[in-house]
C-alpha cells in the first residue's frame, strides 16, 4: 500500500514537471502602426550577462517556417544586415526596431545560452502591425485601415469618429468591416472639403484575446510614406 502511494505521487511529480515545461514559455503580443518604433521584451533573460552576450533574438515572419538570427549572442546577426541599421538591444536586452513596416510582422524568440547550451524556456513575442491609407477621389474621401498579423486574426477593426463609433447610415458615411480590416468612405460633407478631417479620425483595433484596446490617429503620412 505504501509502494501503491510512493508510484502515485511519483506519477503526479513527473507530471507536475512536464506541466512547468509546457507553461513555463512566455508569449507577449503586440500591436504598432507601421513607422512607429517598438521594444520587444525579452522575459527569461539571465542576470550578470555583458552586453548580452548570453541573449539570442529569433525571428520567424508571417506565412515562413524559417527562422532568422536577427540578434545572436548580443551582436547583429549576419542574416539580419538587411533590418541592422533598424535594430538595437537595451541594456536588459529587450530588443527594439525602428521604422516598422509590415515586413517585420511575425513571431520573436528571446532564448537564453550559457557555454553554448540552452537555459530554460523561451520568451516569444508574436508582432502585428497596423496599416492605415487614404485614397481621395473628387469629393469622394476613403480611409482604410487593416492590421497584419503572424497567427490567425484575433483583432477586431473599427473607425472611431471624434471618440465615438457612428451609425453606419449617418448621412454622408459608410463603413465596411471584415477580419482585421476597416473601411471608411464620406463624400460631398464639410470633412471631404477640408485638409484636417483625419484629425477626427481614430481607427480602433480591439484584441480578443486579451481585450486591449488601442487607438491609432490617422494622419497623412500613412498613405505611402
Amino acid at each position: 500500500m505504501v509502494e501503491l502511494r510512493w508510484i502515485k505521487m511519483s506519477l503526479f511529480l513527473i507530471l507536475g514537471l512536464q506541466f512547468t515545461a509546457v507553461t513555463g514559455q512566455t508569449s507577449l503580443y503586440i500591436t504598432v502602426r507601421d513607422g512607429d518604433e517598438v521594444t520587444l521584451s525579452c522575459e527569461n533573460v539571465m542576470n550578470g550577462q555583458d552586453k548580452c552576450d548570453s541573449t539570442t533574438w529569433l525571428f520567424v515572419g508571417s506565412g515562413s517556417t524559417t527562422a532568422v538570427e536577427l540578434i545572436k549572442l548580443g551582436q547583429i546577426g549576419e542574416n539580419a544586415e538587411a533590418k541592422s541599421d533598424r535594430l538595437s538591444v537595451t541594456a536588459n536586452c529587450s530588443l527594439v526596431m525602428k521604422k516598422v513596416t509590415v515586413e517585420d510582422v511575425g513571431r520573436y524568440t528571446c532564448r537564453q545560452f550559457k557555454s553554448g547550451q540552452q537555459q530554460g524556456q523561451d520568451s516569444q513575442v508574436y508582432l502585428s502591425v497596423v496599416t492605415m491609407t487614404e485614397h481621395k477621389n473628387t469629393d469622394e474621401v476613403t480611409l482604410n485601415c487593416s492590421v497584419s498579423t503572424y497567427e490567425q486574426c484575433e483583432q477586431t477593426v473599427k473607425w472611431v469618429y471624434e471618440g465615438n463609433y457612428w451609425d453606419v447610415n449617418t448621412q454622408h458615411m459608410k463603413e465596411s468591416q471584415s477580419s482585421c480590416f476597416a473601411t471608411v468612405m464620406f463624400t460631398t460633407s464639410p470633412l471631404a472639403e477640408t485638409s484636417k478631417y483625419y484629425e477626427l479620425f481614430k481607427c480602433n483595433v480591439t484584441d480578443k484575446k486579451n481585450g486591449k484596446v488601442q487607438l491609432f490617429a490617422f494622419s497623412p503620412q500613412s498613405s505611402g510614406e
